[in-house]
């Protein structure tokens, strides 16, 4: 009932926002007359911050179609090579007509980037693949918004998440494959690696794990402690809710996407109300390149999607609750996790003043694969560093990629 009151509100603001952003337009091109009219400029800001506070946000696109590698630049091509019901395993395909830029492709390594399941879309790490091209061959899971999948297809589990994690890994082949999982996946990635090492499989030659819950016991944040204040019965009870009519995914249970934005906006209210009225005030001023940049951040925060309920009442309980990977003690589908069963190089990076997974969660990693060489293990903390600023942003770009590239090209065959 909760989803269908949203879905109402939705669509009776709908008219509002296209009127809104019409007034916007009205007030503020240079060839209207209203654009001449006294206050025009604080009309059209006041239309357009309404516009954008109102709207609806469609999955962005990841919009990377040029890389620079090694001092030329090369075409991307974007395509899906596997699909599932719930992700889709997307290649970015760089190409070049120079031929040592050719070889230089060629001879790359490879990159699963496992990205989080967690309300956002993939495209959250756009910033990471545009790095991660310029030296390596890319491939990302693009999780599909649950509301989009039909019944019929069944559900969907973290047991479910770890088995997509170990295709995708058999369908890119093993051999100089190196998986980086950012946030929520370190957890089912590390479970899929270290399933497939005891059973003799080939597994990747590293794994990369940035600022994820490995072992929430460590360091706990208000979202650890948000798991962990209610009983796994409130979650059910509470937060889970069935997709209406006018989806494809109608009749599923899910975690709403618009109630984990809603989470994400309560979590720091004052820094979003005074970051829209900057982006107001930047309008009036015509600052327009600091807004074109509150545009890009709140197209992508902005827009999310809706969890299957299975999947997300499993990590509040499995990941959360009962810490059950640190514990030695999960078992996906019979098998149990046994992270000691990993040869493979691993590395961690957690950020300084990450406010979502606390310093040491990510690192515990490291006291749970004991099989793992001392020479191919690494630990980065990044100074001054929060959640999204290990994978997106200036520090990414500067301290962290450049350690992860090294790390990578340490570690291949």
């Amino acid at each position: 009932m909760f989803y269908q009151l949203n879905e109402y509100t939705r669509a009776w603001l709908q008219p509002w926002t296209f009127l809104a952003d019409a007034g916007a337009q009205m007030y503020s091109s240079q060839g209207s007359w209203m654009s001449q009219l006294p206050w025009a400029d604080r009309t059209a800001a006041g239309f357009e911050l309404f516009h954008r506070l109102a709207k609806d946000y469609e999955k962005p696109r990841f919009d990377i179609d040029r890389v620079e590698v090694n001092g030329r630049e090369c075409a991307v091509l974007q395509r899906t090579v596997a699909s599932k019901p719930f992700c889709k395993l997307e290649h970015f395909n760089r190409l070049s007509d120079d031929a040592q830029t050719v070889e230089r492709l060629m001879n790359s390594p490879n990159v699963l980037l496992v990205a989080p399941l967690s309300g956002h879309h993939a495209t959250l790490l756009r910033d990471t693949v545009r790095s991660l091209l310029q030296d390596h061959n890319v491939f990302i899971t693009d999780w599909v918004d649950a509301r989009m999948v039909p019944v019929g297809e069944g559900e969907f589990s973290l047991d479910d998440y770890v088995k997509y994690v170990e295709e995708f890994i058999r369908v890119i082949g093993a051999d100089d494959l190196h998986v980086i999982s950012v946030c929520q996946p370190t957890v089912p990635t590390l479970a899929a690696v270290s399933l497939m090492a005891a059973r003799g499989e080939d597994t990747p030659n590293s794994l990369i794990m940035m600022g994820g819950p490995i072992d929430t016991r460590r360091s706990p944040t208000s979202v650890n402690n948000l798991a962990t204040r209610h009983p796994f019965s409130w979650f059910e009870q509470n937060v889970i809710h069935v997709v209406p009519a006018n989806y494809p995914g109608a009749g599923r249970r899910v975690y709403p996407g618009f109630l984990q934005h809603m989470g994400f906006i309560a979590m720091n209210p004052e820094r979003h109300a005074v970051s829209h009225w900057d982006f107001y005030r930047d309008l009036v001023k015509g600052d327009m390149e600091t807004a074109q940049a509150h545009r890009r951040f709140y197209d992508e925060y902005n827009a999310v999607l809706d969890m299957p309920a299975e999947y997300y009442l499993d990590c509040i309980r499995i990941v959360f609750q009962e810490h059950l990977l640190p514990r030695g003690q999960w078992h996906v589908a019979g098998e149990r996790v046994d992270p000691a069963k990993i040869s493979s190089a691993i590395m961690t990076i957690e950020g300084e003043l990450d406010d979502i997974s606390g310093v040491g969660q990510t690192s515990a990693a490291h006291d749970l694969c004991t099989n793992v060489a001392e020479k191919d293990r690494e630990k980065l903390v990044v100074e001054g560093a929060g959640h999204y600023g290990i994978f997106s942003g200036r520090r990414w770009r500067t301290q962290v990629y450049p350690q992860v590239r090294d790390f990578i090209a340490r570690e291949r065959n």
